[in-house]
């Protein structure tokens, strides 16, 4: 989980680079910071806690947990590159791709070791358990909200080019699909169904 969250912090910090607006609730806090008196942590938990409350509820304590831990790893590994000072700038385009390969890559990882980084994603997961949603196109649709939000922190042009970056990871996911699906059934279902073991021997 850990090379996971680094990976994703990684296309993160190359998205920053590039003054791209990114998905997820990260990008959603992210937007908001810049138009609203508040700050990035404390927007990123607010958005972040009715989603781990769902997570809670649909996909067990241990899934919620590992996904808090996701996080946790994902804004440290974030703060730790973000002290290393790139002599050199990344265009847009450039880092649209890349960072939305890195991310993907990430993410996927996550995902296949029964985590996530909350937010959309556990959305796509519960979505995709239950009503048998593509979770790729869930995430595609969270994510062009976010940036239609971000076009107004740093403008139509940079937006565009963060949609680039979007689509990849969307496309990944859902190339990737089946065997996430597998990896969480594997993962949920025992927890499900202890869950409910454990509520008829109470009732």
């Amino acid at each position: 989980m850990m090379l996971g969250c680094f990976i994703t912090a990684l296309g993160l910090s190359i998205l920053k680079a590039s003054g791209i607006v990114t998905g997820g609730t990260a990008g959603l806090a992210l937007s908001f910071s810049y138009l609203l008196p508040l700050s990035f942590p404390l927007l990123f938990a607010i958005i972040n806690l009715p989603f781990f409350i769902i997570s809670f509820k649909k996909m067990g304590k241990e899934f919620t947990f590992a996904t808090m831990a996701a996080v946790c790893m994902v804004t440290l590994f974030s703060a730790l590159l973000a002290k290393i000072h790139v002599a050199f700038s990344i265009h847009p385009l450039v880092g649209s791709v890349l960072g939305g390969i890195i991310i993907g890559s990430g993410t996927i990882i996550l995902f296949m070791n029964g985590s996530s980084l909350g937010g959309a994603q556990i959305l796509s997961i519960t979505l995709q358990k239950q009503l048998n949603w593509n979770m790729g196109k869930t995430n595609f649709v969270f994510d062009t909200i976010v940036i239609l939000i971000g076009v107004c922190s740093v403008g139509i042009i940079r937006a565009l080019y963060s949609i680039i970056s979007v689509l990849i990871i969307s496309f990944m996911m859902s190339y990737f699909k089946e065997k996430i699906a597998k990896r969480n059934r594997a993962y949920v279902t025992p927890l499900v169904e202890k869950r409910n073991h454990k509520t008829h021997s109470i009732s």
